[in-house]
């Protein structure tokens, strides 16, 4: 039997945890806390353990080609880099902000300007520029690092006064320059200079993060040296990462969760990161690098998901056979390895299956991949059992910016699909008032820049913050059962939380996007965005014409009566009346979604208000 450690969760919970992922452990390198107190120290850590062994590899462009960077690589990269933004003359505490794709430029930023005490300030690239540039009125930025001069002129031409805003560096320009923009690979010195010792101390602010925003304006999230990496240090004791690991890094590092797990545990651990040339190159990176771990947000799992599913109903009769019956041993086998249930005598044909079945479907992955962490929004149940029964793990997660960011995760050991896992070793947490999850630890935001109103109201003076979330235990395992403020209220008084309706709806190939209205209303009707390859193939298999109106009365009750397989655990009064479709996908630049992917509800309420409106026009409804 493993060892195991029990801990207080609250009054009345306990938690067993599996083995601590890293205590004994031969095969790892970690860089404990005590070995590296702030960031900056951790990398100087890794570079002096790791020193020829390859810590990035990139994609160039211009030469075509993928090219390898060893720590010390990237030490003499990082040392170029503090040069330059000591040069500028900036006090300790002034803010700089990255807003250019994950690679090498941006870890080599990040490492100056935590060496030189520097508060950095990461930006979505993907943003609209007036929401880039709100964002570096509100931080006081002095620095900015941008991809190009197009891009840099675009937030310039926003309402923001930018006063504190005094350099702008640019990777790219196809125009003269104009003062105080500096090209980057003029800007950077040949060689740099080592320094003996940053001059950050672990509590000291690292960084500004600014949430998303599905309401109103972002609120800028402060986190320090101890927050993010107590966070990384806790989360490697739960999901171990080695050495020899690759992760294909593709979510943006100015999210929280591919910034902490992604990039400062992969430090930690001494694992080495592949970044993704684009998102449409995914599926290409992934079979040509072949990574051992992943971070993702559910919906590239999700389509990765759909896609399968389409594959399988266009295939022959023998095909979806063997499929069904991987899937189904598949499952009895996760089951088994996670000591859920005895052993099957039909588990000695899961070889077979698993070589004509299985191990193709992994191939979409690369073939290697151990696990995929999961966080940032709920993984479809469906979802999460296919990857399982084929042998890719999906390990979900959770938890915010404000967390540095993870809360609880679910372990290799102890993966239980329905829940969001343990809380991480260290971390705190209980059940508050109206079932809200509450939590506190090494790992719990600083507060909000410059917002002391909103940092009141979201952490308790005993220093618990407030999730917004509202959880349960199931076993010492935690699950997510809705959010305090997104509950739809019907007419009759009936409460809805929609994000688990759309949870289930996007687990159907045929649905991409989708979101529930219903709030003051008699029924509940969506807003759907179709998958354009299943929208086909549905036309051809009921008989509809290509180019029919998608809202034409026959289509949607066709999409009403498919969308009901999905809805059948829920209730009567959760049950979708209405619907209007579309094919044109919802963005980040056309402001429906963040750049983490979430609904912002209120702008895609208030875009379709005419779409809306007209589902309960004379209160049309299908049966």
């Amino acid at each position: 039997m493993p060892p195991h450690r029990i801990i207080k969760i609250n009054e009345n919970q306990a938690v067993v945890y599996p083995q601590d992922g890293i205590s004994g452990n031969q095969h790892l390198d970690v860089i404990a806390m005590d070995h590296a107190a702030t960031l900056d120290e951790l990398f100087r850590e890794r570079v002096r353990r790791s020193a020829d062994r390859v810590a990035f590899t990139e994609y160039h462009s211009v030469s075509e080609s993928w090219v390898d960077y060893t720590w010390a690589d990237m030490a003499a990269e990082v040392e170029r880099w503090q040069i330059a933004i000591s040069d500028l003359n900036l006090d300790k505490g002034d803010r700089v902000a990255i807003h250019i794709p994950n690679g090498v430029h941006w870890v080599a930023c990040d490492q100056a300007c935590l060496r030189l005490g520097l508060v950095v300030v990461p930006l979505y690239v993907d943003d609209r520029p007036d929401n880039a540039s709100y964002v570096l009125e509100h931080s006081g930025a002095s620095v900015l690092i941008t991809d190009s001069l197009e891009i840099w002129q675009k937030i310039e031409q926003c309402d923001e006064t930018l006063a504190r805003l005094k350099t702008v560096v640019v990777e790219s320009a196809t125009a003269v320059l104009p003062q105080s923009v500096y090209l980057l690979k003029e800007w950077l010195p040949k060689v740099g200079a080592h320094l003996e010792r940053g001059m950050s101390d672990p509590d000291d602010l690292a960084s500004i993060v600014y949430t998303s925003g599905t309401t109103g304006r972002p609120k800028g999230v402060m986190l320090s040296h101890k927050n993010m990496l107590s966070n990384a240090y806790a989360a490697l004791r739960s999901v171990p990462v080695r050495p020899d690991d690759v992760a294909l890094s593709f979510l943006p590092l100015s999210h929280t969760f591919e910034r902490t797990i992604g990039y400062y545990l992969g430090i930690m651990a001494g694992a080495r990161a592949v970044y993704n040339r684009s998102i449409k190159f995914i599926v290409e990176d992934l079979q040509i690098h072949q990574p051992t771990t992943l971070i993702s947000v559910p919906r590239v799992f999700e389509r990765f998901y759909s896609r399968i599913m389409q594959s399988v109903s266009e295939s022959s009769r023998v095909k979806r056979f063997l499929f069904r019956k991987t899937i189904e041993l598949g499952w009895r086998k996760f089951q088994y390895d996670q000591k859920i249930t005895n052993w099957f005598p039909s588990l000695i044909l899961w070889p077979l299956l698993d070589k004509l079945v299985a191990e193709k479907i992994r191939k979409l992955t690369g073939g290697k991949l151990r696990f995929a962490i999961i966080g940032g929004a709920p993984l479809p149940y469906d979802v999460a059992k296919l990857f399982a029964s084929i042998g890719i793990p999906l390990i979900q997660g959770y938890g915010l910016t404000e967390s540095s960011p993870v809360i609880s995760v679910n372990t290799e050991a102890g993966n239980r699909l329905d829940t969001i896992g343990l809380p991480l070793r260290g971390v705190e947490v209980c059940i508050g008032d109206d079932d809200e999850l509450l939590t506190r630890g090494d790992n719990i935001m600083l507060g909000y820049w410059q917002n002391e109103e909103a940092t009141a109201g979201t952490m308790t003076d005993d220093g618990w913050l407030r999730t917004g979330d509202k959880a349960c235990f199931d076993d010492g395992y935690l699950k997510i059962i809705g959010r305090l403020k997104d509950i739809l209220v019907l007419a009759n008084g009936e409460k809805v939380p929609p994000a688990d309706m759309e949870q289930a709806l996007v687990s159907n190939p045929l649905v991409s996007q989708v979101m529930i209205v219903g709030e003051g209303k008699p029924y509940l009707s969506a807003l759907l965005v179709l998958e354009p390859q299943a929208w086909k193939v549905f036309c051809k298999t009921n008989g509809l014409a290509g180019d029919i109106d998608l809202n034409d009365e026959r289509v949607e009750e066709l999409i009403l009566a498919q969308l009901a397989k999905n809805l059948k655990e829920f209730p009567g009064y959760a049950q979708l009346r209405r619907v209007h479709s579309a094919l044109t996908e919802w963005t980040a630049e056309d402001g429906l979604i963040t750049p983490t992917l979430k609904l912002k509800r209120p702008k895609v309420s208030e875009h379709f208000a005419t779409e809306i409106a007209g589902l309960y026009e004379g209160h049309r409804v299908f049966s």
